[in-house]
């Protein structure tokens, strides 16, 4: 999963950051409104984390602008300022959640699973596609019953290539999901090709379908009709 935290105190910011690195999640994060903005063009996350107060404007003005794009994002808002108005509001706004602070980091990862396996996953804690079984909160791919020995990046690329089924992800897509501003300066997406190999080769060893497709030229898609 991979998180967008829009937060201008410096203390929250590090310590929701290295707590959702260390429960295995990515999270980036910006101080203001614009800046979210600028990132959520550029590049794709799975949930939206939002304090209201910001120093270029209210939470609730990024609101309307994902609503104004038509930029389908999960969010969960996270401020002090907990007034019934402004979170019916947010609410109203297309926000999932809100979290009042101060909060438990172990409530905010829960809400944050809530949050995708409803968006996501259909409310489910697995992902079941053909022979393959995935299991999201233990980290566990199993193919015909056989647990597959997944590296935790080839495990993300495959929860993202199977929720994004069908539809062709380029290399800088699955880069910037799976590294996120790390990717900013690389020449190349190369290595994205080494994981997909080897994410293949692992699926169809315990017996299953290739359903990774490359599409030259654009990059790769899970694809259903495999052969």
């Amino acid at each position: 999963m991979k998180i967008l935290l829009v937060e201008d105190n410096p203390e929250l910011t590090q310590n929701i950051v290295e707590y959702l690195e260390q429960q295995g999640l990515r999270c980036e994060a910006v101080t203001s409104r614009f800046e979210a903005e600028d990132r959520l063009l550029a590049y794709a996350y799975d949930c939206l984390l939002l304090d209201l107060m910001l120093p270029d404007g209210n939470g609730l003005q990024l609101l309307e602008w994902l609503k104004s794009n038509a930029i389908p994002l999960p969010v969960l808002i996270i401020s002090a300022k907990n007034a019934l108005d402004d979170r019916l509001r947010g609410l109203d706004l297309g926000a999932d959640d809100y979290l009042p602070k101060p909060f438990h980091l172990a409530e905010l990862l829960a809400r944050l699973r809530a949050i995708y396996r409803r968006a996501k996953l259909g409310g489910k804690d697995e992902l079941v596609f053909g022979e393959i079984l995935i299991r999201i909160q233990s980290l566990e791919v199993f193919v015909h019953q056989t647990l597959l020995d997944l590296t935790k990046k080839e495990f993300d690329l495959l929860v993202f290539l199977l929720v994004n089924k069908n539809k062709v992800l380029s290399k800088q897509s699955i880069a910037n999901h799976l590294w996120g501003d790390y990717t900013d300066n690389l020449a190349n997406f190369d290595f994205v090709y080494q994981h997909i190999k080897n994410l293949r080769k692992k699926i169809t060893a315990a017996g299953g379908k290739d359903y990774l497709s490359t599409v030259y030229g654009l990059g790769y898609k899970f694809d259903e009709y495999a052969q």
